[in-house]
């Protein structure tokens, strides 16, 4: 005996019923301009079905999340999930036969693409023993099998066209039920849209349109001009799971909605030109414009930066300078100074070491109480914030590991370090350029890809081009990046194609 559930009613006031068990054999094609009732119809199939079979549901725009409210569908934000966990999770829909929403609001369309194509080939990937029946509905199809290249990724694009095929082509044999939804057949990939044994086509304007409906109904060409006299909520079905001709049909009620809702008119505030011109002009003054903060008082003596020649010269008389608890703390007191000094971010190893030299000259030192190599870590470990009693006691495991690594990438590992330490959020790539001191971002990103490569850090991206690095020895771990960093030419400052 098979399972009908009730899509709504025909003109006459007659059930309009659909197959269940048919129409996962045979999958379903929607189609239908913006406003013709395309999702709520969508609606309707799942809330009558919820109770009979497992529903996956791939959501670009949020609209299907409101089903966990009154259904047991568990809601995904896939912008808080790396690419490889959002495979492990469609990996456990399976196995566990979860009904989710695989919510794709918020994403850049590339990423969306990505990740319904990562999503859907771990559900395709399954083993046999999890081939469960499930519907798998797509809205806004097209997006994800276009017809020809547009303006998203071509890798991207590739990706998710692979695996919308594999779910309408060989997706059956697998207890994947394709329903697809578009607003516009001429957009969605012919291979694709073929693969349908059923269709509801709701109204749409375009002659390329209605002639591709038409000629998946079985009608005439003559006949596809009633596609554009449908009413919002009427569909012409066909398909074996519905009707095996042409049947007109209007779609019945449903329980949830979607967050947004359309546009509602309402009448404009009444109000005097004078309310107006007030509302608009007065009190502007109390939103300045941002004002850089005033740069630092330099001292004095820092505007003197003598020549070489100076500093051989001062080499050669040489009174007696302080003695070493005094070297100290004037050695502790300079790197405080050089941390906090935004040109010496920008400059070399040597050059800071140069002035380093020449601040403990200026201070009554007659020679750097730091070799280079020894300067180089202590101001590695003044920039992380690092003191020396704290280098010998819980900093040690961290130091130890960055003793491993050439010693041009300790300030780098320590900054990453000090953020993972404190659970902040992850270093932006800028900050890491400015510790290493190199304007080349694509360096920087060589270098992280380095340390990850020995072992010493991991990293995951989540689908907005978040970062967090964490770092496995030590059991510490950043926060999410607060906003993606952006290079000076305006791309993802951790992207790295």
């Amino acid at each position: 005996m098979s399972l009908s559930i009730d899509l709504g009613t025909d003109p006459s006031g007659a059930p309009a019923p659909i197959d269940l068990e048919e129409l996962l054999a045979t999958r379903l094609l929607v189609q239908g301009n913006s406003g013709s009732g395309k999702s709520h119809l969508l609606r309707r199939l799942l809330e009558e079905s919820a109770a009979w079979v497992q529903q996956i549901i791939i959501d670009p725009e949020g609209d299907f999340v409101s089903l966990a409210e009154h259904f047991d569908h568990l809601v995904v934000d896939a912008a808080d999930y790396s690419e490889g966990e959002i495979a492990g999770i469609a990996a456990r829909v399976r196995e566990h036969r979860v009904s989710i929403v695989l919510n794709l609001e918020g994403l850049e369309v590339d990423a969306q693409l990505r990740c319904a194509g990562a999503f859907l080939n771990r559900l395709f990937d399954a083993p046999r023993e999890q081939w469960f029946p499930a519907i798998v509905v797509v809205d806004e199809a097209q997006l994800f099998a276009p017809a020809a290249a547009g303006e998203v990724g071509e890798e991207a694009r590739r990706v998710s066209l692979a695996a919308m095929t594999n779910l309408m082509c060989r997706g059956r044999k697998r207890g994947l039920a394709g329903i697809i939804a578009t607003q516009r057949l001429a957009k969605l990939a012919k291979n694709v849209a073929a693969e349908a044994s059923n269709f509801l086509m709701g109204r749409t304007f375009l002659d390329i349109d209605m002639a591709r409906a038409a000629d998946l109904l079985g009608m005439e060409r003559r006949q596809a001009e009633q596609i554009r006299d449908l009413e919002r909520g009427q569909f012409l079905a066909l398909g074996p799971a519905v009707s095996r001709r042409p049947r007109l049909i209007r779609i019945g009620p449903v329980r949830t909605g979607t967050r947004g809702g359309g546009p509602v008119l309402a009448p404009l505030p009444t109000r005097t030109g004078e309310e107006r011109q007030q509302l608009l002009f007065d009190m502007l003054e109390e939103e300045p414009i941002a004002k850089a903060p005033p740069a630092p008082a330099v001292p004095m003596e820092m505007l003197f930066r003598p020549r070489p020649m100076a500093i051989a010269a001062m080499a050669t008389a040489e009174p007696a300078g302080p003695d070493d608890e005094a070297l100290a703390a004037i050695s502790e007191e300079i790197l405080a100074e050089m941390v906090l000094d935004e040109d010496a971010l920008s400059r070399g190893g040597a050059a800071l070491y140069q002035d380093f030299a020449l601040r403990c000259r200026m201070r009554g030192a007659a020679r750097p109480p730091l070799a280079a190599t020894a300067f180089a870590r202590a101001l590695a470990l003044a920039r992380a914030g690092i003191s020396a009693a704290e280098a010998e006691t819980e900093w040690a495991g961290a130091i130890a590991l960055g003793d491993r690594l050439p010693e041009d990438l300790l300030g780098l590992f320590l900054m990453i370090a000090r953020a993972a330490r404190d659970s902040a959020p992850c270093p932006s790539i800028d900050d890491l350029a400015r510790v290493y001191g190199t304007q080349s971002l694509g360096r920087v990103r060589r270098l992280v890809g380095y340390l990850e490569a020995q072992g010493i850090i991991a990293t995951r991206t989540d689908f907005r081009g978040r970062r967090s690095i964490g770092i496995p020895e030590l059991g510490w771990s950043t926060g999410i990046e607060c906003e993606a960093g952006e290079t000076r030419d305006g791309q993802a400052a951790w992207t790295t194609h």
